[in-house]
């Protein structure tokens, strides 16, 4: 697949922006936190006018790239250079005696992305049904909840413009990118050479160009929005009707995944009336064999889900009655009555009786969700393979003791008692006194086995019916991350 330059002209490009400092710290360098920030929220203003203030290359492609300005010839000429004006054409577009911007070009840490102007770029200007979107809230989602082991095969399905792709270069040994739309792969082609990087990139839709192919690690941020079977932005709409394409990514993962390998995407599930979401995901993975958890970060309403997606494709919901309707009387029909938007992360773990967990988990999380997955499968593996009662367990660090209680005739009465983790995915654990007691001798020193004879004792019950209670309450809490092994 051709990039938008060819290779002499990529490589001046990239010497041009290295140069000028156009990158996401010399940006922030030049304007600031807040001005930076304010840009983020397509708030130009301060940008402007420092940029105006400063000049300079820096400043200029600030302006023409991020900004959306039209600048002089002479002043892009000068950013831009060692790359001729006459070679960038692909780049920019004439407005008056100057020039725009006719893609955008952004820095993303150390890296650039080359996609369709954004939005924001052009606010008032509906975004065509093959628009191929740059950085946003979706793939930088997905890029923090994605693994980050080595791995010798990495498979980006739907790659865009390229940013899981560029993520997954870091950790593996080769990357394969397929998108539906040909521009689409020219973009993630620009955006690889742009960074001296080299993808196989493969035209078709979701898994059909690597049919009975394998890989180590599949990722895909797919079009997971859930409606009709509209496709009439190619970013947003699969062409099946309701969830169905995130189903058929879950099928599809045991004929793409190698033994041991994940499969790690964005989804959207429907709430329906009278039925679970948990079962319904569940449906989908019946009969995979593979190893699953399956997180709900979000749930919206059909109207503000409706309004949502079609103002993120620059379309007033006032303005489009007749397609707003359509779509709110379809999830009528189907009785949905919200939709909830996660993470699912699959793995071929090669057992008979995989793990899986459906949950929903909208409380804060601190960092990245990749590295809490990883773990999550880590502790998993202990549970399935290691010895519970032999081993020593320890409390997490920082984890905390929290108490309801109400007042009563004989002063303060407690209700409740609660564990909880104060970073993370900081779970939240009810626990009675006997397993309060458990968690509180967990200092790595001493067997669960020898824990649960000295409770046994301590309350006079028999062992065997203690560890009736404490194994599943401390399977549990390992699963969690309460309980740690120690080593």
């Amino acid at each position: 697949m051709d990039a938008l330059l060819d290779t002499a002209g990529l490589a001046r490009l990239r010497e041009a922006l290295a140069s000028a400092g156009y990158t996401a710290q010399g940006i922030r360098d030049q304007l600031g936190p807040a001005a930076t920030d304010a840009m983020a929220r397509n708030d130009f203003r301060a940008a402007l006018k420092i940029t105006e203030e400063r000049g300079g290359r820096l400043a200029t492609l600030i302006r023409l790239f991020v900004c959306g300005q039209t600048e002089p010839l002479d002043r892009v000429a000068d950013a831009l250079a060692p790359l001729p004006l006459e070679s960038a054409t692909a780049l920019l577009e004439a407005d008056g005696d100057g020039v725009r911007a006719a893609v955008e070009l952004e820095p993303y840490g150390d890296w650039w992305v080359v996609a369709d102007l954004s939005a924001g770029m052009r606010p008032g200007h509906p975004l065509p049904g093959d628009h191929v979107l740059g950085i946003g809230g979706a793939s930088t989602t997905l890029a923090a909840a994605t693994l980050r082991a080595p791995v010798g095969s990495a498979l980006d399905l739907g790659t865009g413009c390229g940013v899981q792709a560029l993520h997954l270069s870091t950790h593996a040994g080769r990357v394969t990118a397929t998108d539906v739309l040909p521009r689409a792969l020219r973009f993630a082609a620009t955006t690889a050479a742009l960074n001296g990087l080299d993808w196989e990139l493969l035209e078709g839709d979701l898994v059909a160009p690597v049919a009975g192919r394998r890989f180590d690690l599949v990722v895909s941020n797919p079009p997971f929005v859930a409606g009709p079977g509209f496709s009439d932005h190619t970013y947003r709409d699969s062409g099946r009707p309701g969830d169905a394409v995130c189903a058929e990514l879950v099928a599809a993962a045991p004929g793409l995944l190698a033994d041991g390998g994940h499969m790690q995407f964005l989804a959207n599930w429907l709430h329906v009336a009278g039925e679970s979401w948990e079962d319904r995901v569940a449906d989908w993975l019946a009969g995979t064999g593979l190893d699953a958890w399956v997180i709900q970060r979000e749930v919206s309403d059909p109207v503000a889900y409706v309004n949502l997606w079609l103002s993120d494709a620059s379309e007033d919901p006032r303005a489009q009655p007749a397609l707003a309707a359509a779509w709110l009387d379809w999830f009528d029909a189907q009785k949905v009555d919200a939709i909830g938007f996660g993470v699912v992360t699959l793995r071929a773990g090669g057992n008979d009786d995989p793990t899986v967990r459906i949950e929903d988990l909208r409380q804060t999380v601190d960092g990245p969700l990749g590295p809490l997955i990883g773990d999550w499968f880590g502790r998993q593996d202990f549970l399935r393979h290691g010895d519970l009662l032999g081993t020593r367990f320890r409390a997490a660090p920082g984890l905390r003791l929290r108490q309801e209680a109400v007042q009563g005739p004989e002063g303060w009465e407690v209700e409740r008692q609660l564990l909880t983790l104060p970073d993370g995915l900081r779970w939240i654990e009810e626990v009675d006194p006997v397993a309060l007691t458990l968690v509180g001798s967990c200092d790595g020193t001493v067997t669960l086995r020898d824990q649960v004879d000295v409770l046994a004792l301590a309350h006079e019950v028999p062992p065997d019916v203690l560890l009736e209670v404490a194994v599943p309450l401390v399977s549990h809490l390992v699963e969690r991350g309460v309980l740690l092994p120690v080593a």
